[in-house]
Formats: C-alpha cells, sequence, structure tokens
C-alpha cells in the first residue's frame, strides 16, 4: 500500500438535544466520538458495527455534509474540516459516494444521461458536448450497462441497475476516494455479489481508495484490505482482514464474528450471544463502553477507557484484556472466531 489518500484523526461528531421550555441544549448525542484511522490510495477499509454505532456518521463527515465536533480529516495531504467551502469545492470531486438506496439517491426526473452528464460538467471535466457524450458511454461500460440505455429513467431499472448508475455518477467526477454507505445492503444476495466484484475490478483498474460502510461481515470478507471495527462511537479493533477474521483481539468482534455463517457443509462457528441493550449514545457507559455486555469484563473495564493498542503486527485493539497475562487473556491465539466442526 502507498501513502494515504485518506487520514481521520480523533474524529468527534456531538449531536446537540434541543429541548426545555426555551428550547435550549439539554444534552448531546455522542454519535462519533474520537475516531482514528487512514485509507491508502487502492486500498479497501470497512467499516463495521452494528445499526446506530457512528458507521455512516464518519461517512457524512468525511464527505462534509455537517461540520465536526473535534477533530481532523486530511485529504491527500490537505487538512479538510475546516476548510472554507469555496476552496473546499476542487477537492469535492476527488471524495464521492455511492448511497444504500440507489432509487432514492437519483433523481426521477433525469435521465441516466443527464445524471452521468452532471458532475461532468459540474467539474469542468469535458470540453464540449462530444466529449460529454463520449464519457458517459464509457462510465456505461465500465459499469457494464448498455450504451444505449442511457435515454431511460431510473424507475426502469432493475435495483441492482440503478445501483450500477449511481457507480457510473461517483466515477464521473474521477475521485481517488470512494465511500460505500451500505451500497449493497439494499439489494438481492446474487445481485450484492455482482456489485462487489464490479467495485473490486473498477479499484483494480483504476487505483481507487474506498471506505466500505457494512454490517454484513460475510460480504466485508470477501472484498476488503482492512476492517475497523466500531462500537457507540468509538472504533474497538483495527486489523487486516485476514487477521481480524482468524484471531480476534476484541470481545465486541469475536461476537459479531460468531454470528458470520460458515459455508463450509456440517461447521459452525460457537455463537456468543451477548446480553442486555446497546447503551445510549447519549450517556455512554464510563471505562470501556463495551464493558455492560462483555462477558469477559472486570472492575478495570468500568473505570477506565482502553485505548486502541498494537496487539501484533498491524492489528490493534482497545481491550483492558491485553494487559494481562496471556493465560488470562481468553483472546490470546486463535481462539476467537475458530470454527467447530459437528459432522
Amino acid at each position: 500500500m502507498s501513502a494515504p489518500i485518506l487520514e481521520v484523526n480523533d474524529l468527534k461528531k456531538h449531536f446537540p438535544i434541543h429541548g426545555g421550555f426555551f428550547g435550549g441544549t439539554t444534552g448531546y448525542v455522542y454519535a462519533v466520538d474520537g475516531v482514528s484511522f487512514s485509507i491508502a490510495r487502492g486500498e479497501t477499509l470497512s467499516l463495521v458495527g452494528e445499526s446506530g454505532c457512528g458507521k455512516s456518521t464518519v461517512g457524512k463527515a468525511i464527505l462534509r455534509l455537517f461540520d465536526i465536533t473535534g477533530g481532523q480529516v486530511v485529504l491527500d495531504g490537505q487538512r479538510i474540516d475546516d476548510m472554507p467551502s469555496g476552496r473546499l469545492r476542487p477537492l469535492r470531486r476527488r471524495m464521492q459516494v455511492v448511497f444504500q438506496d440507489p432509487f432514492s439517491s437519483l433523481n426521477p426526473r433525469m435521465r441516466v444521461r443527464d445524471i452521468l452528464a452532471e458532475p461532468i460538467r459540474n467539474f469542468g471535466l469535458a470540453s464540449d458536448a462530444a466529449d460529454i457524450e463520449r464519457r458517459v458511454g464509457d462510465l456505461m461500460d465500465r459499469v457494464r450497462l448498455p450504451r444505449d440505455a442511457v435515454g431511460r429513467w431510473p424507475h426502469e431499472f432493475s435495483g441492482g441497475q440503478r445501483q450500477r448508475i449511481c457507480i457510473a455518477r461517483a466515477l464521473a467526477a474521477e475521485p481517488d476516494l470512494i465511500i460505500c454507505d451500505e451500497a449493497v445492503s439494499a439489494l438481492d444476495v446474487s445481485v450484492k455479489a455482482q456489485i462487489v466484484n464490479l467495485l473490486q475490478d473498477l479499484q483494480k483498474e483504476l487505483g481507487l481508495a474506498m471506505l466500505f460502510i457494512s454490517h454484513d461481515l460475510a460480504i466485508v470478507e470477501h472484498m476488503t484490505h482492512r476492517v475497523a471495527v466500531m462500537y457507540l462511537g468509538k472504533i474497538v479493533e483495527v486489523a487486516p482482514k485476514r487477521s481480524l477474521f482468524a484471531a480476534p483481539k476484541h470481545p465486541y468482534t469475536e461476537a459479531l464474528l460468531s454470528a458470520v455463517p460458515v459455508p463450509e457443509p456440517g461447521a459452525q462457528r460457537e455463537r456468543i450471544i451477548l446480553k442486555g441493550d446497546v447503551p445510549s449514545p447519549i450517556k455512554p457507559p464510563k471505562g470501556c463502553r463495551f464493558h455492560t455486555r462483555c462477558p469477559y469484563a472486570f472492575d478495570r473495564c468500568s473505570r477506565d477507557e482502553p485505548v486502541l493498542r498494537q496487539t501484533e503486527e498491524g492489528h490493534w485493539a482497545a481491550c483492558h484484556l491485553h494487559d494481562r497475562p496471556a493465560a488470562e487473556n481468553p483472546l490470546a491465539g486463535e481462539r476467537g472466531a475458530a470454527v467447530i466442526a459437528h459432522h
């Protein structure tokens, strides 16, 4: 991997809660509360976790869809989180997004030709109308749709085809980074595989960096290079894909992986059922935010907040268990995601 195209440092987004007689601020939703990671050119980093953990908020904050509460977002060496909108416009071209619902993210009153031509025209990427038409045709080729479909309306396509159009629209701006926010979760299983394969092919062909936001670990295992696991506004583990799936170093990751179906006939993972509900992001627990549901929690977990520390080469986890001797650490070795065969 090359130098990072994107660096996120201690990112925070706290949404104010308004109420009371005068409508003042009565508290905050700590949606993202100190998230850091980087993505290299040509790399896919998957951001995973339960619904409501803050994954999509991270993506929107990077795209500057709202102002952040704290931290830094650095795109190719330039800090963009505090950049005025006028200066940000040229950099917006380099960051594009593919949303979850391909139907609601396409203008139903625009034909595909106009949908794809709009970013080309807005960013001044074509010299004339003929050049725009050529580029639109090339984009249809890239996402494996027939060129003669550019005159059709979004409702005339299937869900998978509409998502291909959304991908083509993102590519129209010639970006360096694409954020896929649950980009395949609304699609049928067979269509998911086609879209994931398409994204992988485009990445190899164009050298794109991707932030793949998802809760589907089976898809993540297939397409990513590294994985960052979020829980209640914080990243609790970051690791290369193989390392994380073979030997998770955080109890929350271990529980998530235990629910992933195993493709081998007659084999399954030992399922870990977490007790209780996810705490409120308005008043997160003190210490480790996962300690209220963790099967391995001990006294220190409710007092001290763990920090991400390297447990092995490239593998980072925020868990006090790694300060204990290996004999007292249930996540030592390759036990976490072990597959148990039943014949």
